[in-house]
């Protein structure tokens, strides 16, 4: 029996995990060191429109619970707060913080920069041939930031 098509999701689930996780080490380095993957998902999350906890359970496909949960962390970090809204004063909306577009800049640098790093490491070209090859396999459409499904653990960690 060949093991090749687990050890071909082991080998993608081992790729994003080195990914993420130097990605948090590079943050940290730069300030931020209290943020997991799934903080990223929920600003992005928020970013994108979900202002409110019912609607970021949807995006992030959690429960309400675990949405109000990240909130409060990102919320406590001063990454998020909540505002009245404009239309209806009974009603908060989560916003980003300065600090959260702050972590999203850094973020995007950081990622950035892995990737020159992964680039430097086995060629552009490589990296270009990979990113195409899963692009063909998972299509462009399913890649959303602000879903991370079972990827939403560690959340007051």
């Amino acid at each position: 029996m060949t093991r090749a098509g687990a050890d071909l999701a082991l080998l993608l689930l081992a790729g994003f995990r080195t990914f993420a996780d130097r990605g948090a080490e590079a943050l940290a380095r730069r300030g931020f060191d209290d943020v997991r993957p799934t903080h990223d998902f929920a600003l992005r999350a928020i970013a994108a429109g979900a202002d409110n906890p019912s609607e970021l359970a949807r995006r992030l496909t959690v429960t309400r619970q675990a949405a109000a949960k990240t909130i409060a962390v990102l919320e406590e970090r001063r990454y998020i707060d909540r505002r009245p809204d404009p239309s209806d004063g009974r009603r908060l909306r989560l916003t980003i913080t300065a600090r959260g577009d702050e972590l999203m800049r850094a973020g995007d640098a950081v990622f950035a920069e892995l990737r020159a790093g992964w680039e430097a490491q086995v060629g552009s070209v490589r990296i270009g041939e990979a990113e195409e090859a899963l692009r063909a396999l998972v299509g462009d459409g399913v890649i959303s930031v602000d879903s991370p499904d079972w990827s939403t653990r560690d959340l007051d960690s």
